[in-house]
């Protein structure tokens, strides 16, 4: 399996920083060839509470296929997912990774496009505490762990939480693909 998963790392501007870089350190060295995908050339991380680096997008939003992708990710921050939140394209590219069952994995803030897309309804997560009551209002039952897999969609909390969450991550492609 090493070499083989594809994963796509759906952001805006304002992502925390490393909420994508961790996470995406962790899975490339399990092999997995993981592609930066935004509506956007390049997009700026946020390092708490300032402007962080720039970073170059592998593939744009409008040109990604879903089919070729095994996993999703969705890093936090507050301006990132907000921006998400406001582009169909995006919402529809959620979408259909929940449709095609296929893991998704949403930290912080992230949790909040899966709302938009239709996903939580129903589910155990977990997020950043400040959008808890709209992970409710959505139907999601709301949980104060560190991660929480629920099928096929893996969430945290914060930053902090980003090594449970990487093993979250690699727990569900592995048994996944089992």
């Amino acid at each position: 399996m090493k070499g083989k998963l594809k994963v796509a790392m759906l952001v805006e501007d304002g992502f925390e920083q490393v909420e994508l870089v961790e996470p995406k350190k962790a899975l490339e060295a399990e092999g997995a060839t993981v592609h930066i995908i935004s509506p956007k050339d390049t997009v700026r991380g946020w390092q708490h509470t300032k402007w962080g680096d720039t970073f170059d997008v592998d593939v744009l939003l409008d040109d990604a296929n879903v089919d070729d992708y095994d996993v999703l990710v969705l890093p936090g921050g507050v301006m990132n997912p907000d921006k998400l939140r406001m582009i169909p394209a995006a919402i529809d590219f959620i979408r259909a990774f929940h449709n095609a069952k296929k893991p998704i994995a949403a930290i912080c803030h992230g949790p909040w496009p899966l709302i938009d897309a239709g996903v939580v309804q129903g589910k155990t997560m977990t997020s950043y505490p400040s959008i808890k009551h709209d992970l409710i209002n959505a139907g999601a039952n709301w949980v104060d762990q560190e991660v929480v897999i629920d099928g096929n969609v893996v969430t945290s909390r914060k930053p902090s939480d980003i090594p449970k969450f990487n093993e979250g991550i690699i727990d569900i492609i592995f048994r996944k693909k089992e």
